[in-house]
């Protein structure tokens, strides 16, 4: 066997696996629902926070960054019928709507400047009605998850008409602002 039909059969066996763990019993007999309809976004346990964040600071120590509430996402959204591209500004927990589509932001995260693969993202929910009138459509969601900087073909918001990606998450880490000066003042005395 070639080693690219043994990839080929490994990949194909552990995405078998993987379906064979979902279940087949409906929602109502103890099994998972198809459809996700909570809005919320799961908080991590946390042990699994420590585990997630094993990178450490240069200093040593675990990067704790920017609180929540002051952390700014800035997001792209295209209308692809008038092809205008606008930048939409926020904060985590706020929305912004714009005519007929919704745009949450849950939160946004980045990965430390120290990191070696670095990394932006936001988890990001995307609402559209077709009462551009109405000061209380009913919205139909058409996108919830994760959007990412470097890698916007992982998580892609599907719609005819819009487009939403994420430009960028404006915080900071402890040490990174003295780390930036120091290489300024080091760059402009040579």
């Amino acid at each position: 066997m070639s080693r690219s039909a043994l990839k080929a059969a490994t990949l194909a066996l552990g995405a078998a696996l993987l379906l064979a763990g979902c279940g087949d019993k409906p929602a109502e007999e103890g099994g998972t629902p198809a459809v996700q309809t909570d809005d919320s976004v799961a908080a991590p346990v946390a042990n699994e926070t420590v585990a997630a964040t094993e990178e450490q600071a240069p200093d040593g120590t675990l990067p704790e960054g920017t609180p929540l509430e002051e952390r700014v996402a800035t997001l792209g959204l295209l209308n692809k019928r008038n092809n205008l591209t606008q930048d939409v500004v926020l904060k985590p927990g706020e929305e912004k709507r714009i005519d007929d589509v919704l745009i949450r932001l849950k939160t946004c995260e980045r990965r430390p400047p120290w990191d070696n693969e670095p990394e932006e993202g936001a988890f990001v929910q995307v609402f559209t009605t077709d009462d551009r009138e109405d000061d209380n459509p009913d919205w139909t969601r058409v996108f919830s998850g994760w959007l990412f900087l470097n890698s916007p073909s992982l998580n892609v918001v599907e719609h005819p008409i819009y487009d939403v990606w994420i430009k960028d998450c404006a915080m900071t880490f402890p040490g990174e602002e003295e780390a930036a000066n120091a290489a300024k003042a080091s760059g402009s005395g040579a």
